[in-house]
């Protein structure tokens, strides 16, 4: 390891040279040039040609250093690498004309862009050093490995190949197939993850035998594997079967909206562990696991049809007529933006209640993500056309009547009584005593 740090110092005295100083300066003199406001105008060249215009003026510069056999190595490294980068971006260009953009995204960012810096880096190296003599350097002498720079840089590139690397040939082979046996998105995907993870596990085996693993560690190690998966990690391995199991029965597909605790959430990406939905009265993101679509009821909405029928209920009271409601209950629907005509809506008289009558109010929408507004504008016009029409929406009510017990009718009547006979006989007293 020291003997890599040596040789990463020793290059720095040959970039302090003067003639290499002037070089690099005049190479950031052309980058400046090149991100000036006046050249970045898109009238100024056709699309195309726009990442051409630094190398140009690089590869300009050399050509003048060249006739006056100046020292100009580094001037046409950077101008050809410069050159090769634009070239890179008019491959992505053409790749978007032919393949989908999240295939030519994966593949310029997970292949294209970083093999090639990696030959950049070590052309540059090259220029500074020897490659062969840096990849005997031994960097395991510490943790007592006998493993050279070379080796590991090797394990590394294939390693990234394999895991990351694979992503972009697994999807446009997948694609290939899906447009020759025409099955479905699903099912594309599935495979898609199929062929990415059984080549990354088959490229890992062969890696690990290839670096002198004995077959008994191996075994081993499936051993402690096989225990852990029964004890330790036995959910994230049922969530993983259950997610290659929704993908090939295609039960659940990106762009589904289910019913999840009363709110609608869309389906945005289906993985091997987890479903990723999306929320949209908070804009949350949702993470569920895939077992549990197999353990507990799921409800969608855009199985096979994503047009789907809402109700609401409302009161009136009993002294307006039903018709005149349920006519006017179906207008108001008709007339409410982002409800479909078709099928049209309808009201029906479902129920009396103790003080009013309960209608309902069913009408068909075209995304159910949308439901909770369309409900609101809904509930506003009817609103707005009751009060035009004079119709009174119920609200609860209770009328007490107070009823008197026969007892105490009996106990409040007698005095009355034994007033009125008295005042019946004080005339006949007064009679007497006159007498």
């Amino acid at each position: 390891m020291i003997q890599l740090l040596h040789e990463i110092l020793g290059w720095f005295g040959y970039l302090q040279r003067p003639a290499v100083s002037l070089q690099a300066l005049l190479c950031l003199a052309i980058v400046a040039i090149r991100a000036m406001p006046s050249l970045q105008q898109p009238w100024t060249m056709p699309r195309p040609l726009r990442p051409f215009i630094g190398p140009a003026l690089l590869l300009t510069a050399y050509g003048i250093s060249e006739l006056f056999d100046a020292p100009n190595g580094l001037m046409r490294f950077f101008g050809l690498t410069w050159l090769g980068w634009g070239g890179l971006k008019l491959l992505d260009l053409g790749l978007r004309r032919i393949l989908p953009l999240r295939y030519v995204k994966e593949l310029r960012n997970q292949l294209l862009v970083p093999a090639y810096i990696t030959c950049i880096v070590l052309l540059l190296i090259a220029r500074l050093d020897s490659l062969q003599d840096l990849a005997a350097i031994k960097i395991g002498k510490n943790i007592d490995l006998n493993i050279t720079l070379g080796q590991t840089f090797g394990v590394l590139v294939i390693s990234y190949l394999l895991v990351i690397g694979s992503g972009p040939p697994a999807g446009l082979l997948t694609w290939l197939l899906q447009r020759l046996v025409r099955f479905s998105d699903s099912s594309r995907k599935a495979i898609e993850l199929v062929f990415r993870y059984s080549l990354a596990g088959l490229g890992i085996l062969v890696l690990l035998l290839q670096a002198g693993l004995n077959t008994t560690t191996l075994a081993a190690i499936a051993g402690g594997l096989s225990v852990g998966l029964g004890f330790g990690i036995k959910e994230v391995f049922a969530n993983f079967v259950s997610g290659l199991w929704l993908l090939f029965e295609g039960s659940i597909r990106p762009g589904e909206v289910l019913m999840l605790d009363g709110d609608p959430c869309e389906v945005r990406r289906l993985g091997l562990r987890a479903t990723t939905l999306w929320r949209d009265r908070d804009n949350a993101e949702l993470l569920i696991p895939n077992q549990t679509f197999f353990t507990q009821l799921a409800t969608t909405y855009t199985r096979s049809d994503r047009m789907r029928r809402s109700e609401i209920r409302v009161r009136a009271d009993f002294e307006h007529d039903p018709e005149v409601i349920l006519n006017l209950l179906e207008q108001t629907a008709q007339h409410t933006a982002r409800v479909l005509p078709h099928p049209k809506p309808k009201a029906l008289q479902v129920a009396y209640k103790e003080s009013n009558i309960e209608y309902s109010l069913r009408y068909w929408i075209d995304n159910p993500m949308n439901n909770i507004g369309i409900i609101s504008d809904v509930n506003q016009a009817i609103w707005k056309a009751f009060q035009r029409e004079g119709i009174s929406i119920a609200y609860p009510r209770q009328v007490d009547y107070v009823r008197e017990l026969p007892e105490l009718r009996l106990s409040a009547a007698q005095p009355a009584q034994d007033m009125a006979s008295d005042a019946a006989s004080a005339p006949n007293q007064r009679s007497d005593e006159l007498s």
